[in-house]
C-alpha cells in the first residue's frame, strides 16, 4: 500500500544518553479511493508516525513514551522554555 506522511508537530527532546535532538510527528495517509474522480486524494489512516530529525524510527510505547528504534535511547520531552 502506498502511503504519504503529513507533518503534524515537531517538539526537542533529551536522550538518556544525554544528547537534546528534535522529533518530528507525521500523519500517515492513505490513497482514497472513494471518490472516483480523477484527483489524487488522500485519507488519514489514524497512525501517527515518529521520527527523528535525521530520519531514525521512533517507537511509542502504550504508555506514551518514546525510545529510538533499534537502540536503548529512551527520549523525553524537553520544554520550549528550558535550557537544554
Amino acid at each position: 500500500m502506498e502511503l504519504r506522511l503529513q507533518f503534524l508537530e515537531s517538539f526537542r527532546v533529551k536522550g538518556s544518553d544525554g544528547t537534546v535532538d528534535k522529533v518530528c510527528a507525521y500523519e500517515r495517509l492513505a490513497p482514497d479511493t472513494s471518490v472516483a474522480d480523477g484527483l489524487e486524494r488522500w485519507a488519514s489512516t489514524g497512525v501517527v508516525e515518529y521520527r527523528m530529525e535525521d530520519g531514525r524510527l521512533v517507537e511509542e510505547s502504550k504508555d506514551g513514551s518514546l525510545r529510538i528504534a533499534g537502540s536503548g535511547v529512551a527520549l523525553t520531552r524537553v520544554s520550549a522554555d528550558a535550557p537544554a
